[in-house]
């Protein structure tokens, strides 16, 4: 039996089958339902207005007719970073077709939450414009295990085919914006997670979580655009550039070629950190190590009950006053409908010095910023479990260089929580080490501006190669003392 399934948003109807979840639907209707815990009613994250009542899309199974508004209690426009350390580089895309009049070359930074795509000219480097959308992956978890979990048990293929449709959506409406069509782009390059890559192009991902922990494949890959259906010149090329291990992938190395980071001479640290919080130290003389230890959703607003993404109605900001009370600021300038991830930072931070938290993470008492948005104890759990991941890396990382963490002269902030959250706010609470207090440097998309890099320079994208296979990868699970050291960082610093 069928049931007619209204999304009066959207305009348009589907014809569900009798048991389907709401959620379900939306994803067979080609909608981008937000649901981090995959559908499995733990985030209520899908929420949607069926009779005037908010109800989680995942719990909803269709036993008639239902008109429904996907709009009910989403935030509004998200944030997303585009821009990044801007580090100039020689214009040498390598041998461009004559047939083409206005040659474009693209960059893509496939990332777990948000996608952005630049569009360069091929002879004279410029950056003609740039496109952000959220990744409709999404819909099947906000995590990259929960994606490869998903992929595993029932395909790749639904994740795998609504990622490419978004890239090739993007690059045909930015080579429209700027005069032109998809057919003048003649090579793309792509950045992203190992999990990122290994399903954009439908690689098994069973190797990333399960034994051996690692990317079936790590080198450099080009293939045809027109083969994924990509659509671009007919022959154009899309070149992935390589993974270094486990979930370490072309991101990183992305932002490794966008910092030069195997060429300082200070002891850097530079962490992009996310649903997984890539990290590498190092410098000249030492070389370059990396690793990747599992932060969670929570700074991206999942899990936290009022959790939400930097878009507009998030409270991104928390200060205290002069009578020590914290006060808020919301993106957009309205009311908060939630949380985002440098809000949860900086409320915790305030929290603790004010006495609500103590340094185990127990609460005196929820704490409202208004009658609708609070914090409560599960939400403060969740930040010690993907604040203590970072701070263990970045300690297991110093031991396996034989440094102490106060040798680090400066640490590279990447991707958009890294360049919204406050540093001082990341050191109260203990996820960066004191020691690092002061030496922070924010450095925007680091990975997407590697992938501009690697698309207009060949010479560029040949050195990744080289450059992934000298990082030494630290796979966390395997450290012995690993999980000792998060234990010790579940807890909040003490404060003075």
């Amino acid at each position: 039996m069928k049931y007619p399934v209204t999304f009066v948003r959207e305009n348009m109807v589907y014809e569900a089958e009798e048991g389907m979840t709401v959620l379900e639907v939306e994803r067979k209707a080609g909608l981008t339902p937000d649901a981090p815990c995959g559908g499995n009613g733990k985030c209520g994250k899908c929420r949607v207005l069926i009779d005037g009542i908010l109800l989680a899309a995942c719990q909803v199974l269709v036993r008639g007719a239902l008109c429904v508004d996907t709009g009910g209690g989403k935030e509004g426009t998200d944030q997303i970073l585009t821009e990044g350390v801007g580090r100039r580089v020689t214009l040498d895309p390598g041998e461009l077709p004559e047939d083409v009049e206005r040659p474009f070359l693209a960059a893509v930074d496939l990332g777990s939450t948000s996608v952005v795509a630049y569009l360069l000219d091929g002879k004279t480097g410029a950056t003609l414009a740039v496109r952000s959308m959220m990744n409709p992956q999404r819909q099947y978890g906000a995590d990259v295990v929960m994606r490869a979990s998903y992929a595993m048990e029932h395909g790749a293929e639904a994740l795998s085919s609504c990622i490419r449709r978004l890239v090739s959506e993007m690059i045909r409406e930015l080579a429209r914006e700027c005069g032109g069509s998809q057919e003048d782009v003649v090579r793309i390059v792509m950045v992203g997670n190992s999990c990122m890559h290994h399903l954009f192009l439908e690689i098994p991902v069973d190797s990333l979580v399960l034994a051996p922990y690692e990317p079936k494949v790590k080198d450099a890959v080009s293939c045809s655009a027109q083969e994924l259906g990509i659509l671009a010149y007919p022959q154009a090329r899309i070149c992935w550039l390589p993974n270094i291990g486990g979930f370490v992938g072309a991101d990183t190395v992305g932002c490794i070629l966008a910092t030069h980071m195997e060429e300082r001479e200070k002891m850097t640290l530079m962490i992009d950190i996310g649903t997984n919080g890539e990290m590498v130290l190092g410098n000249r003389k030492t070389g370059l190590m990396a690793c990747s230890t599992a932060a969670g959703p929570a700074f991206e607003g999942a899990k936290i009950s009022c959790g939400m993404r930097g878009s507009t109605g998030a409270i991104d900001h928390v200060h205290l006053d002069g009578a020590d009370h914290p006060v808020f600021h919301v993106i957009g300038e309205g009311e908060p409908i939630g949380v985002c991830g440098s809000g949860l930072l900086d409320a915790a931070s305030c929290l603790l010095k004010c006495g609500v938290i103590d340094e185990s993470g127990q609460m005196k008492d929820d704490w409202y910023f208004t009658k609708n948005v609070s914090l409560i104890q599960q939400d403060i759990r969740e930040l010690q479990l993907a604040k203590a991941a970072i701070a263990a890396g970045i300690r297991i990382l110093c031991a396996k260089k034989g440094i102490m963490v106060g040798d680090i002269e400066e640490v590279l902030l990447a991707g958009a929580f890294g360049n919204y959250l406050d540093p001082e706010s990341a050191c109260d609470i203990g996820m960066l080490p004191e020691e690092l207090r002061g030496r922070i440097i924010p450095v925007g998309n680091a990975a997407g501006e590697g992938a501009r890099i690697a698309a207009l320079n060949q010479g560029e994208y040949e050195r990744s190669r080289v450059l992934a296979r000298e990082v030494e990868f630290v796979e966390l699970a395997r450290e012995a003392d690993f999980q000792d050291i998060y234990v010790d960082e579940l807890e909040f610093p003490e404060q003075k």
